[in-house]
């Protein structure tokens, strides 16, 4: 049995204004009953943290589980507010302490502050009182970033890092040169975004036509779990997973994991190829861009539907969508061109020049 699959908590089943937390629970007593144990949440996940304390921890031992938080100081703006997002977490989930702590995203645009709030040290202080067990860092940085950090910190414990088939050569992200970084340094890795913000689930046509031929019937979720799940040194991979058909799936390739096999590695590569040249907008719809926007725009949903047109071709059917989404707010040509969503993008994406060219094309 592998318990390489994590159940990442950022994007679970909402009933109404709020999370399903009932469907909740019975995921979590899935993925428990399949062997796997490692649960990873936010300070910055709304409502997350409060919704995994009443499905997991109020529910099952203890020590039947892990469970990773973290702390953003990206938004905090004060040393004080950014501590006090450990306390807030631990009151939220009821947890006692932390599995696995992690500063939370870092990157060249930010992580001084993190060094600037003394937080560093205030991780390793919470390690000694044995309120966090493990510490780390999830990253959005490239390679030398990554490296600088773990030459000064060396006493981390393990990286978060993003790591799908489809960004493993990405220039933006640096999937590859990031895994290879983190593991000449000897840190065990944790996997964000395997299935790129669920883009993966559903690839292009070409590239389900590409997996079908090789394994027919597996889910192309399962692809991009098993690729990030077959690389060295994994700790565990994420998958969002909001629904209960997502978990079923999940457990049902990963509880008795195999790794790649040259068919399917070659596979990979062919899907690889077909990224490579598809000119999409490489959003995951983590939502950090609109916490900060003063107008309000609905971002990952403008470029989800830009991607589509994109992919499929149907240039109508976006453009209605497209006024169907702004009839409730403000659309892409709102941007006042303010830099925020691109200061907190982990994907570094143009979002502003992007925006402008959704308008022309979409509005």
């Amino acid at each position: 049995m592998s318990d390489k699959l994590g159940f990442g908590l950022m994007r679970l089943p909402h009933k109404g204004l709020g999370i399903d937390v009932k469907q909740v629970s019975e995921m979590v007593d899935i993925f428990l009953d399949s062997g796997f144990t490692y649960f990873d949440t936010a300070f910055v996940y709304p409502g997350s943290e409060q919704a995994i304390r009443k499905a997991l921890i109020d529910r099952h031992p203890r020590d039947s589980f892990t469970l990773a938080t973290k702390l953003f100081a990206t938004m905090a703006p004060t040393e004080k507010t950014a501590k006090k997002e450990f306390e807030t977490s631990l009151k939220r989930t009821g947890a006692g302490y932390f599995d696995y702590y992690l500063l939370h995203s870092l990157m060249e645009g930010n992580y001084r502050k993190y060094e600037k709030f003394h937080l560093w040290d205030f991780v390793r202080e919470k390690k000694d009182t044995g309120e966090i067990r493990h510490f780390g860092f999830s990253f959005h940085g490239g390679p030398e970033l990554l490296d600088q950090l773990l030459t000064e910190h060396p006493d981390v414990d393990f990286v978060q890092l993003q790591i799908n088939y489809a960004d493993w050569e990405n220039p933006s992200v640096k999937s590859r040169r990031n895994y290879e970084v983190a593991r000449s340094h000897g840190k065990q890795i944790v996997v964000m975004e395997p299935v790129k913000g669920g883009r993966l689930a559903n690839p292009p046509k070409e590239v389900q036509k590409i997996f079908d031929e090789v394994n027919p019937g597996a889910s192309y979720a399962s692809w991009a779990i098993r690729f990030a799940a077959s690389l060295d040194g994994i700790l565990a991979v994420l998958s969002g997973m909001s629904n209960i058909a997502q978990m079923k799936d999940n457990v049902s390739f990963m509880r008795d994991f195999k790794p790649l096999d040259d068919a399917e590695i070659e596979a990979i590569r062919m899907a690889q190829k077909v990224f490579h040249e598809a000119n999409t907008i490489p959003c995951t719809a983590c939502g950090y861009c609109k916490e900060g926007c003063p107008e309000q725009i609905p971002i990952p949903d403008i470029f989800e539907i830009m991607n589509r047109k994109t992919t499929t071709g149907q240039q109508q059917a976006a453009r209605e969508e497209y006024a169907e989404l702004v009839k409730a707010g403000n659309g892409a040509a709102d941007c006042m061109a303010c830099g925020q969503c691109e200061k907190v993008c982990p994907q570094h994406i143009e979002i502003i020049a992007e925006l402008k060219k959704c308008s022309r094309e979409l509005g």
